[in-house]
């Protein structure tokens, strides 16, 4: 029987996720309509940043999708969303300018992000296998596979934990290198710092989600014991 505990903990996990998703996508949808004075896109930002930091070999990409943004360390290429790609927009700044700081983040050597790349292969593993162990587990009965699904998810709790600083460390940069370079004035930086902080929180929810994920599941766990 379920007990109160472990549905406190499983609704708490599941609004914990969709209360930062609603906020970001609100804030996202604010600062795309923000236009800067200056007046440069996305593709511009991140090219102007790049450049001006010795990685002129790091390419620029379109890609489909909407907050589909990203840098990918294995071909060097910082990856835009079609609207972060073109327009002009705080979103747009903040975004691009985001993932130029993992670029330099990968040029330096970060240790977190040295740490994570490390962790990838780890926890593709687990995220495939580690609810499948639990479901297999319950429905044989096998505390041993239990055991195994919990541990798969303290391997991505202990991912997302180090995904921390990598993400807030590229937010640092992007914001210092934008107000360096004057690529936005300074109430246009504060709104770019919102943006951020908005979208640096979906890691922290992510965090808080898995943690209340794993307690539920210990419960479960020493309840079947």
């Amino acid at each position: 029987m379920i007990s109160l505990i472990e549905i406190i903990l499983l609704v708490g996990s599941i609004l914990v996720s969709i209360i930062a998703d609603i906020y970001i996508r609100s804030t996202y949808a604010k600062t795309r309509e923000m236009k800067t004075t200056r007046g440069m896109t996305g593709e511009e930002t991140a090219r102007m940043i790049l450049d001006k930091n010795d990685l002129k070999n790091v390419k620029i990409k379109e890609v489909a999708g909407d907050l589909s943004d990203h840098y990918n360390p294995q071909d060097k290429t910082v990856n835009l969303s079609t609207y972060i790609h073109d327009k002009n927009s705080i979103a747009s700044i903040a975004v691009a300018s985001h993932e130029c700081g993992h670029a330099i983040q990968d040029k330096e050597g970060y240790f977190f992000l040295r740490i994570r790349r490390s962790l990838f292969p780890l926890v593709n593993l687990a995220t495939k296998l580690g609810y499948v162990a639990i479901i297999i587990a319950l429905l044989a009965q096998s505390l041993m596979l239990f055991r195994l699904g919990i541990y798969a998810e303290i391997i991505i709790l202990f991912f997302q934990l180090v995904t921390l600083p990598v993400e807030f460390d590229a937010s640092k940069r992007a914001l210092k290198k934008i107000e360096e370079y004057g690529i936005v004035t300074s109430d246009e930086l504060k709104d770019c710092k919102r943006m951020l902080r908005s979208a640096a929180l979906t890691y922290v929810a992510a965090v808080t989600s898995t943690l209340l994920e794993i307690l539920r599941l210990v419960l479960i766990f020493r309840n079947n014991e």
